[in-house]
């Protein structure tokens, strides 16, 4: 009974918002307009990695370099990936510094080291498939610390893949888990990966308006729904957990979830309680879409990050 009374507090949003936004905070070369972003990340010193859609919501036939690196200040210090990539959308950086990008439509996982050499690929480029070690639609990545690969992969409910692939280090197939539907362990878009500071898997299983946790050779350990549809997820070292909302809605078809709001949750993996909610700003949102933050990081000093799709770009809240 406490536990849906909570859920009841929390989907009438009744929670503060302690942040104010900066808009405008990382700075673009002259020329050259933000695209569709849904991948972000920041490093321990403070910089923050972004893969964006080459100033519109593709990069099929551009040339810009999506995948970005910015100083603390907003100040971008390199740019790499030029012609690599179709749809960027996840994005990790691992312990040395190397840089890990989804391409959904392109159907591939690429490492590159911090100067952007190309240093491994998962999956093949531009074909889609449900084998081990092919993909369908990937769409988040993480490496655990012995180098353990982990690949979210599918878009769609109902249709294509819906699981979790693990590699080794060096991109060998070790196994994969997950099946469409809603029980324990299936998913629909399982969207975002993070780790806890327990080496948990914590999957945003969108389509499913939940979280799941898994250890890491795949077995169900738990699930919440407190933090609303996650499209994006990022977990400090305390264990305060961002959840990216990016497709709520009163309206029926895709995105139904009445009673909860977009924006980005923020709470504690020790008793899931949201403290503060980030509202997205667009007026009436609508099914079939996305606004508002759908990739999240936060740094350091408690500042967090909202990577946008409709609106594009990134904006930074600080409290």
């Amino acid at each position: 009974m406490l536990r849906a009374l909570l859920c009841l507090f929390l989907a009438a949003e009744a929670i503060p918002n302690p942040y104010r936004t900066i808009e405008n905070y990382f700075k673009l070369p002259a020329g050259r307009a933000w695209g569709s972003t849904s991948a972000i990340f920041v490093t321990p010193n403070g910089h923050v990695w972004v893969a964006e859609r080459c100033g519109a919501n593709s990069c099929a036939g551009k040339t810009d370099p999506p995948v970005l690196e910015f100083d603390a200040s907003g100040k971008l210090l390199k740019s790499f990936g030029s012609g690599m990539f179709i749809f960027p959308h996840g994005i990790f950086v691992d312990s040395d510094y190397n840089v890990w990008v989804a391409d959904e439509q392109g159907q591939q996982v690429v490492k590159f080291s911090k100067d952007g050499k190309v240093l491994l690929t998962l999956g093949k480029k531009g074909v889609a498939g449900s084998a081990p070690g092919m993909f369908d639609e990937p769409n988040a990545v993480i490496t655990a610390k012995n180098g353990d690969i982990f690949v979210s992969e599918g878009h769609d409910i109902g249709t294509g893949n819906a699981r979790i692939q693990k590699f080794s280090k060096d991109g060998a197939y070790i196994k994969q888990w997950g099946t469409h539907g809603s029980k324990p362990g299936q998913f629909e878009m399982p969207h975002a990966l993070a780790f806890d500071s327990h080496g948990r898997l914590l999957v945003g299983d969108r389509g499913n308006d939940r979280i799941q946790v898994f250890d890491l050779d795949g077995n169900f350990l738990e699930q919440f729904t407190e933090f609303s549809r996650p499209s994006g997820i990022w977990i400090d070292k305390n264990d305060t957990i961002y959840v990216a909302d990016s497709e709520s809605c009163e309206q029926q078809g895709y995105g139904h979830h009445p009673g909860w709001k977009r924006g980005i949750r923020i709470g504690s993996l020790k008793d899931h309680i949201v403290t503060a909610f980030i509202p997205d700003t667009w007026p009436d949102p609508q099914p079939h879409s996305t606004s508002g933050a759908e990739g999240v990081a936060a740094d350091a000093k408690g500042n967090v990050y909202g990577a946008e799709v409709l609106q594009k770009g990134i904006k930074k809240y600080v409290r």
